[in-house]
């Protein structure tokens, strides 16, 4: 399967919050989109994880391969990183399904990918409507919006201690401010838009807990997900 970039591809640079964590949100990113769509529809989406909240499957190799073309040359602009080869620990479709009711405490507030500093994420939105994109959060009691490994344990202690408070989010996707977080900065979902962010920054899907998708790549939250270490 060939993937082609689309010849009016516009690239959005943008920083989060207080800590000006980069993020980019590429608009028009894939040629023929729809391609990507259709053969999602032949998958059998098997797949579950303990905290994305659906169904997920392998998305093709060939994805794999431009997005390292795409992004590679834009690592040292963007997020002051040697371009290099990419690595990807996931690069699935996804499927936002899960009830409210349903949901674990990790997948009702904001989360993150890795510590690590310099892995990225990349979220590509293949639907048409109203499903929802993006939001990055500031955790209210430390004011952090990145965790990374010194962070990581003051964190979720934290975490830990107010998921059994008065303030612990009843169940239900988190959508806007709370008691917990802040919402610091949301990016719409529009199909064929590219998001790459750093692992490490806090964020979660807007999901309206009245509305959840269905569980089907033609009419629901279709995305491409991955995960990219840098080599």
């Amino acid at each position: 399967m060939l993937i082609e970039r689309h010849p009016a591809m516009r690239i959005e640079k943008r920083t989060l919050g207080h800590e000006g964590a980069p993020l980019l949100v590429i608009d028009h990113l894939v040629a023929d989109p729809e391609r990507l769509v259709a053969r999602a529809a032949r998958r059998a989406f098997d797949a579950r994880s303990d905290y994305f909240p659906g169904p997920r499957t392998r998305a093709p190799a060939m994805y794999e391969q431009f997005l390292e073309s795409v992004l590679n040359p834009l690592l040292p602009e963007y997020f002051g990183m040697r371009s290099g080869r990419f690595r990807f620990p996931m690069c699935h479709y996804s499927l936002v399904a899960t009830p409210p009711a349903q949901l674990r405490f990790l997948q009702r507030v904001p989360h993150i990918d890795s510590v690590g500093t310099d892995g990225l994420a990349t979220v590509l939105y293949l639907f048409h409507g109203h499903w929802g994109g993006t939001a990055f959060y500031r955790h209210r009691q430390t004011g952090f919006e990145t965790i990374d490994k010194p962070r990581w344990e003051t964190y979720f202690r934290r975490l830990e201690a107010e998921s059994h408070g008065n303030d612990a989010p009843a169940p239900g996707y988190i959508n806007d401010s709370t008691a917990l977080f802040e919402q610091i900065d949301k990016v719409d979902a529009v199909f064929n838009r590219l998001l790459v962010y750093r692992q490490n920054s806090l964020h979660s899907a807007c999901i309206d807990d009245d509305d959840v998708p269905p569980p089907d790549p033609r009419r629901g939250r279709l995305s491409i997900n991955t995960f990219i270490d840098v080599m």
